[in-house]
């Protein structure tokens, strides 16, 4: 599986990141995992005509020591469709953007 992996954290570095997650997000029902929506303007054209599966999402997954996303734009409603597949370009670095920003916002990067 394709991954975007931050290591290393802290433990005050994944509480400020738990929590930020958790008042942005919300809990999933699974501990450690947030479903971050993917903008529609980065969907692709099998994305966008997928109405029912709509909207799309990449997961984190939050552990003591790590962050990680897998580069896989998915949906809630569905465990296989085509419009499931590895992120695109754009995709993958709007996610990497996001966590960075995510990062600095909590003033765990400079």
């Amino acid at each position: 599986m394709k991954q975007y992996v931050i290591d290393e954290l802290r433990p005050q570095d994944y509480q400020k990141i738990k929590q930020y997650l958790s008042d942005c997000y919300g809990a999933s029902g699974v501990e450690g995992i947030y479903w971050i929506p993917v903008p529609n303007e980065l969907l692709t054209t099998i994305q966008q005509q997928h109405s029912a599966c709509q909207p799309f999402y990449v997961v984190i997954d939050l552990e003591r020591h790590m962050l990680s996303c897998e580069l896989l734009v998915r949906t809630q409603s569905k465990v296989r469709c085509e419009c499931i597949s590895y992120a695109t370009e754009s995709q993958r670095n709007w996610l990497i953007s996001f966590i960075d920003d995510m990062l600095t916002q909590l003033h765990l990067i400079t």
